[in-house]
């Protein structure tokens, strides 16, 4: 699926790594996200909330459907999310800017799942839907 289908057809973005920093680029990227229409779900242990959303520690606590897993951890962490997104059926990983595992993108595809890698989401949005 293309970027832009993919960014329309899509409602919810679980954001693992997502601070609840203003600082942060995951935070600001998330912001942004949510102001776009989008519902965010931030995925991390530390936080209890981010965006006036409950937070959860692991993709696998997620209730419902996710349609974008978008990853903002070290490249070292992103096979365990990807194979977590793969076995709950998200329709998407989007790996950010700087974030990069082939060989997981590969998996993610190979399972039907769309795989963005090294692309910041915000700039994607923006480019297609300003």
């Amino acid at each position: 699926m293309s970027i832009p289908d993919l960014l329309k057809k899509s409602k919810t973005i679980a954001v693992v790594g997502l601070s609840n920093k203003r600082t942060r680029p995951s935070y600001s990227v998330s912001e942004y996200m949510q102001q776009q229409g989008y519902r965010i779900i931030p995925v991390n242990p530390m936080i209890s909330e981010a965006l006036g959303e409950k937070a959860y520690s692991r993709l696998e606590d997620v209730p419902g459907h996710i349609d974008i897993v978008d990853i903002f951890r070290r490249s070292e962490y992103v096979a365990e999310i990807v194979d977590a997104a793969i076995r709950l059926g998200a329709g998407a990983v989007w790996m950010q800017e700087g974030v990069v595992d082939e060989e997981a993108a590969g998996r993610a595809r190979a399972a039907g799942l769309t795989a963005v890698v090294d692309r910041c989401i915000l700039k994607e949005h923006g480019r297609y839907f300003r």
